[in-house]
């Protein structure tokens, strides 16, 4: 219901009652814009596109608060989302007031202080999580951050590092005696490092020689263990080479990481290693081996390169 009328004073009184029966109006100094500007309205009703004027008057980090809070996330991925939320420079603005101009100028501001351009996309990705979940709620017509340049990741940046053989071999040869079995699941298992972390006795099957991935090892805030399925639901049995079953039968033995309830690799008090921990193992392995530029991670993709180039099927890879 809406209508048009010319008030005393000569300015023309435009008003409409949306789907929950309240009034909203407006004043115009021509009956034209009046109407034009309920043509804009019932244009949105129409389309499914209209927004209650007062329902976006709320922040976005008030509205993070309480969005969260219904969300099924890794408690990683709730770790970023907070950060980003209480980095983010337009933070305490209503929802309806947010402006691309604004995104811009947050995006600026990060490329000027020095972020590299994967994390400004990681952070202007999840803000926009959080905008776009409002526009569902119906809070703000629109997503500003929509089409907002970001800075160009260089091609270094976006190319995939595979290390050779020969540098895998370096790197096996300069790790300690302890951590060369965890550089060889990841290796030639294809193993995350959580799911390496998460290795317990039982999930290596030595006589039909395969290894079983059903969990991995994430960290709770405050360091918390926090064993969950694998990513992306890849629970899988892999083939496992002679040498990597020689090389865990070695470090069980010495190691004395025998028991079903025991982790075939562990850090502080007999907990999974702690990926941090991790990360300076393979550091200081790689400044032995006298290598730069290996990523733990690219041992994954060494290992499907490896299958790849063994005449395994791409897709099945």
């Amino acid at each position: 219901m809406a209508s048009i009328k010319q008030r005393p004073n000569g300015t023309w009184r435009a008003r409409y009652r949306d789907e929950m029966r309240r009034e909203h109006s407006r004043h115009f100094r021509t009956k034209r814009d009046a109407q034009r500007w309920l043509d804009e309205v019932t244009s949105q009703v129409v389309t499914g596109m209209y927004v209650d004027p007062k329902a976006g008057a709320i922040s976005l980090a008030s509205y993070f608060a309480d969005w969260s809070q219904r969300q099924v996330w890794a408690p990683t991925t709730t770790v970023a989302m907070k950060l980003t939320v209480a980095k983010c420079a337009f933070r305490e603005v209503e929802l309806r007031s947010i402006r691309r101009s604004q995104v811009e100028a947050w995006v600026k501001q990060m490329h000027a202080g020095g972020y590299a351009p994967g994390t400004i996309k990681i952070r202007v990705n999840n803000i926009r999580a959080v905008l776009r979940a409002a526009v569902r709620d119906r809070l703000t017509a629109t997503d500003p951050s929509l089409g907002v340049t970001l800075p160009r990741m260089r091609k270094a940046d976006m190319a995939m590092r595979i290390p050779t053989p020969e540098e895998v071999a370096e790197i096996m040869s300069a790790a300690e005696e302890w951590f060369r079995p965890f550089i060889a699941f990841c290796a030639f298992a294809g193993l995350r490092l959580g799911e390496a972390a998460a290795m317990q006795l039982p999930d290596v099957d030595f006589l039909h020689r395969q290894i079983r991935v059903r969990r991995q090892v994430q960290r709770k805030p405050g360091g918390l263990v926090d064993l969950r399925p694998p990513k992306y639901g890849s629970e899988r049995d892999i083939p496992a080479p002679d040498e990597l079953l020689n090389l865990l039968s070695e470090h069980i033995a010495t190691w004395k990481t025998f028991g079903a309830d025991r982790w075939i690799f562990y850090g502080r008090n007999n907990e999974p290693p702690h990926q941090n921990t991790i990360h300076y193992w393979w550091k200081t392995t790689l400044q032995r081996a006298g290598i730069e530029g290996v990523r733990l991670h690219d041992l994954r993709h060494f290992y499907a390169s490896g299958l790849i180039a063994a005449g395994r099927d791409v897709v099945t890879v």
